[in-house]
């Protein structure tokens, strides 16, 4: 959320040191994220008022005008589609250096002098208009400085709330927090009931469900009809400008005096043609089927539990959502009634997400909108239309459902256990004076209170919530460390159990960095990249964020996308985290690898990564374990990876992870430059460690032998270590896999695998007889088993 720095001095005494208010309210737990000014310097940018206009003699689409600033005229020559005599534009004097690095200068254009240049919005760096010039208001003086003249030595926050601070979403509510955390007294605008001048009304009726267990939807809907209004008018600069740092786009002043409210109140309205509305207004739950086409073109089916706004005729919208098209503020529209509703929160969250939208009024209907604010808001409302555009307001109305919404209750605040839950010492009128600085009624006597939270404090519900709040506001940097007293309980640890942080050490050590995904991902994307069924989010957070991951893939490939964006062509993430089945979760430790084996450097030649290179990189991990020789690499397909470059990785007969090449389909949607390969083991069974046991080492010398053995092409050289190894028994001590070679010298599907063969007893030297005849039953095994024959045979 951005706010206006100046907008918030309106209400509230901020002080001048800026830095540190933003520091007060993010202690206060008000993130400012962001601090920004409103507007570049304009040095030598003054408003100047066009005195005349005439045609370019030697250009058809410019216009040479007489600009003064009050002391003195100039000479412009424009080519703006707006300029007009009387109008009032920024001057960019000779001298003035503009944000896009244009330095203004005495010029010739076409034969015609020009002494500076009248300026677009855009080209001031205000906003993005640049259709003509940037039309300033009126009542201006020309001459004065533009920054002054319209205020832009402002400052905006961004703040970043928690979901339980709704009430912050507004000017109000943060000129709250900067009262009771500087010990200010608020004062806001003063906001007189309008005096209805007409006796129209339109009528409202809220259904509800009999049952008393039944959901309510909306509890109160106050509305007021004003009638004649001049059409299409624009809202005043002032509010244009303050709309503008907010974030939002100026429109018409109808639908800017409802988002000007939003804003400043907190208390999201709603404005229809009123000529475009039946008989009356029904809230009420939607039917079955029923359809409506929203604000953005869009038609979307509605369910029984979603909350609408209706006439006699049609569904007129979302209830704390989006308004519906047809009943939308048009140019003609002179007639408008207000709508300012409240809404059960439960009965609105997540209805908005459920179709794609987020809008400013949702998020503040979902996490609680002030019940006692909507009278005050029309009244605002209609004092800034009746100025802005003129008419006659009608009565206000207020219709209230047949049950009330629930008044907050006193909670128990002790004393006693302030101090315990904050382990500091308070004094318990310390404790009361910032409670009633939040607006809550403290009674009772020191030491045991009954504190009732305000209307619009949705939050405070229990004694820890008042407490929270008590510490926030005392500040947390006040309260003092101390040692924690309790008892201390080991964790039980085993050698067969390889903690994270080792196998995370290792892939660092390998050039890897860790990344931290969502647990949740887009859901076609990740039925591409695996096809088995995730499991959904009932209220998720996007559309692009519904589904639990069934694999870290999706999360970590987005993320190499998202670096290669920006230019990094070598990149090694890995992730350690869980994914998601419809039955279980399973903890995996996932990587992913794309560009040069190492860092550009002189030393060695540039090669990319590829298959073998990430391979090590797994067995490097499984070799934590003590057991690499219980692991094996079959070659099995997955719709992720490339085939003939994938691997199925099993612990005995287990299936405890992948590896492979990124299917060239997938790198072509994510637009990734070069082969991306992958892995994902997991840590439970994969890097389950085996007990060291001790072993002599032997005192006697090794036998080296070296034999190379003609396979089937398709044979994995996995099936030939296999056999060696069970073949020599115990006193093979080291094989090695020396070469794999096919070509011109061998039959044509065939291979040839070299092994070199470590032989070693712990009692006595081995004789040349013992490994001769110990290579020779290698070598009968290899035959009868795998049909193999010896290369030089």
């Amino acid at each position: 959320m951005k706010i206006s720095l100046n907008w918030l001095r309106d209400w509230v005494d901020t002080g001048d040191d800026v830095p540190a208010l933003a520091h007060a309210l993010t202690m206060a737990g008000l993130e400012i994220e962001g601090i920004a000014a409103a507007g570049p310097s304009l040095p030598g940018v003054v408003v100047g008022e066009v005195k005349s206009v005439t045609k370019h003699p030697d250009a058809e689409k410019l216009n040479v005008c007489v600009v003064s600033t009050g002391a003195e005229d100039f000479q412009i020559v424009c080519g703006a589609p707006n300029v007009r005599v009387g109008m009032k534009a920024p001057l960019a004097t000779i001298g003035a250096k503009l944000p896009n690095g244009t330095e203004i200068k005495r010029a010739k254009l076409r034969g015609v002098e020009s002494f500076g240049m009248l300026c677009s919005a855009r080209e001031l760096g205000i906003n993005e208009e640049a259709s003509g010039l940037y039309d300033l208001p009126a009542d201006l003086k020309p001459g004065q400085d533009l920054v002054g003249a319209l205020g832009l030595d402002d400052t905006i926050f961004e703040v970043n709330l928690t979901p339980n601070r709704g009430d912050a979403m507004s000017v109000q509510g943060v000129a709250r927090e900067v009262a009771a955390t500087r010990g200010k007294p608020l004062h806001p605008p003063a906001i007189e009931p309008v005096v209805a001048t007409i006796t129209d009304t339109f009528p409202v009726r809220i259904e509800t469900a009999k049952r008393a267990d039944a959901p309510v939807g909306c509890y109160k809907f106050v509305g007021r009809v004003i009638r004649g209004i001049r059409p299409n008018v624009p809202s005043p600069f002032w509010m244009q400008e303050r709309l503008r740092r907010a974030g939002l786009r100026p429109i018409s002043a109808v639908v800017d005096i409802t988002n000007y409210v939003m804003l400043e109140l907190g208390a999201p309205m709603h404005a229809y043609d009123l000529a475009k509305l039946a008989s009356g207004i029904n809230v009420r739950f939607a039917k079955p089927n029923e359809k409506l086409k929203l604000l953005d073109g869009r038609e979307i089916e509605l369910t029984p539990d979603v909350l609408v706004i209706a006439d006699e005729r049609s569904i007129l919208g979302l209830a704390g959502v989006m308004g519906g098209e047809d009943s939308g503020i048009a140019d003609g529209t002179v007639d408008v009634f207000f709508e300012c509703a409240f809404f059960d929160p439960n009965d609105v969250a997540g209805r908005g997400r459920r179709y794609g939208l987020i809008t400013d009024a949702s998020q503040r209907f979902e996490r609680g909108v002030d019940p006692e604010l909507q009278e005050r808001a029309i009244e605002r409302a209609t004092q800034l239309l009746l100025a802005s555009a003129g008419g006659n307001a009608g009565p206000l109305v207020v219709t209230r459902a047949t049950r009330a919404f629930p008044t907050p209750a006193p909670i128990r605040l002790r004393h006693s256990r302030v101090e315990h839950v904050l382990g500091a010492k308070i004094d318990a009128s310390i404790v009361q004076s910032l409670l009633e600085r939040l607006g809550m009624v403290v009674s009772g006597s020191a030491g045991q209170w009954q504190v009732t939270p305000p209307t619009w404090r949705f939050d405070v519900r229990i004694e820890e919530d008042l407490i929270e709040e008590v510490a926030r506001l005392h500040g947390f940097e006040n309260i003092p460390e101390a040692a924690e007293i309790g008892a201390h309980e080991p964790s039980p640890w085993t050698e067969t159990h390889i903690r994270n942080e080792r196998a995370s050490d290792l892939l660092v050590d390998r050039g890897y960095q860790e990344a931290i995904n969502y647990a949740f991902t887009d859901q076609a994307y990740q039925a591409a990249l695996c096809p088995e069924p995730a499991v959904a989010l009932s209220n998720a957070i996007s559309a692009e964020l519904a589904v639990m991951r069934v694999s870290l893939w999706p999360g970590l490939l987005a993320a190499l996308g998202s670096n290669q964006r920006r230019q990094q062509p070598r990149v090694r993430l890995f992730e350690v985290g869980r994914r998601y089945s419809k039955d279980a979760e399973t903890e995996v430790i996932a990587g992913v690898a794309t560009g040069s084996v190492l860092p550009e450097q002189w030393g060695a030649e540039a090669r990319k990564v590829d298959f073998f290179d990430i391979k090590a990189d797994v067995e490097a991990l499984i070799g934590l374990t003590g057991a690499a020789e219980e692991f094996r690499f079959v070659a099995e397909s997955h719709p992720a990876l490339h085939p003939g470059q994938s691997a199925r990785i099993y612990r005995g007969e287990r299936p405890v992870g992948w590896l492979g090449a990124v299917h060239p389909e997938h790198s072509k949607r994510l637009d990734l430059t070069y082969p991306v390969f992958v892995f994902e083991l997991e840590t439970a069974a994969g890097l389950a460690a085996v007990i060291p046991e001790f072993e002599e080492i032997s005192r006697y010398p090794a036998i080296r032998r070296d034999i190379a053995a003609i396979v089937d092409e398709g044979l994995p050289v996995e099936a030939v270590r296999a056999v060696v190894q069970q073949s020599a028994g115990n006193l093979l001590k080291r094989l090695t896999v020396l070469s794999v070679y096919q070509g011109q010298q061998l039959q044509k599907g065939k291979k040839s695998i070299a092994l070199g063969l470590q032989l070693q007893d712990t009692s006595r030297t081995l004789t040349d007889n013992e490994a001769d005849a110990l290579v020779a039953q290698v070598v009968e095994q290899l035959g009868r088993q795998l049909n193999a024959t010896l290369r030089d045979q």
